[in-house]
């Protein structure tokens, strides 16, 4: 069996995790709730496997998978996440995800998904691939295009309403910088408000507008 990683950010779904693969003869080596000590971590641990949910808070399992796909790292990644958009499952694809499973499935899906992936195969449940092919076809939002994982983590933390030392302290960049980015990102955008930023925040997914 394999050995796991494990990136989410409730600690109760983690150890529900743990017993629902170890019982399965796999092994966790690891969990965290933040891409940067993921990436760490799997340096250091070497698994397989990393099981990583898109929403960690603050931060993205995007940004860990944009990492993965510069580093030379030898770990194949499986999404395990409740969003069902099919533009976070086709990007998610587009950025080397070899799996995509949502939390609301059964184990024996996840399960699956492990034995494909280890394989060296990608594993879409039905539900997923329906969504994968929505995501892959539909036409993209240009301004969302042109923003990287890092610019599109500022717009949800501002979004949000973090102040630029907050999401500073939690993306490891002074003030100013993050000041600079919220100044590019809004004439990018022709955003001239945070209201604004909502409105293009909810329309092209990156914000749940019953969460807005």
């Amino acid at each position: 069996m394999s050995d796991i990683y494990l990136v989410d950010d409730h600690t109760l779904l983690r150890d529900g995790l743990r017993v629902v693969l170890q019982a399965a003869g796999h092994q966790v080596v690891g969990e965290s709730a933040d891409p940067t000590q993921a990436l760490a971590d799997l340096r250091k641990l070497a698994p397989v496997v990393v099981l990583l949910d898109l929403h960690l808070g603050q931060r993205s399992g995007f940004e860990l998978l944009t990492e993965l796909q510069r580093r030379p790292l030898d770990v194949r990644s499986i999404v395990l996440t409740m969003s069902a958009q099919p533009r976070h499952v086709a990007e998610a694809l587009r950025m080397g995800a070899s799996g995509y499973v949502l939390k609301g499935s059964p184990a024996s899906e996840l399960l699956a998904a492990l034995q494909a992936v280890c394989k060296g195969q990608r594993y879409l449940g039905p539900d997923v691939a329906e969504l994968a092919v929505q995501g892959l076809t539909a036409p993209g939002d240009d301004a969302l295009d042109t923003l990287s994982v890092r610019e599109r983590q500022i717009v949800v933390m501002v979004v949000q309403g973090l102040s630029s030392t907050e999401i500073g302290k939690a993306l490891h960049l002074s003030p100013k910088t993050v000041d600079s980015y919220r100044s590019r990102l809004m004439a990018k955008l022709g955003a001239p408000d945070v209201p604004a930023l909502v409105r293009f925040a909810i329309r092209t997914g990156l914000i749940d507008a019953n969460n807005a």
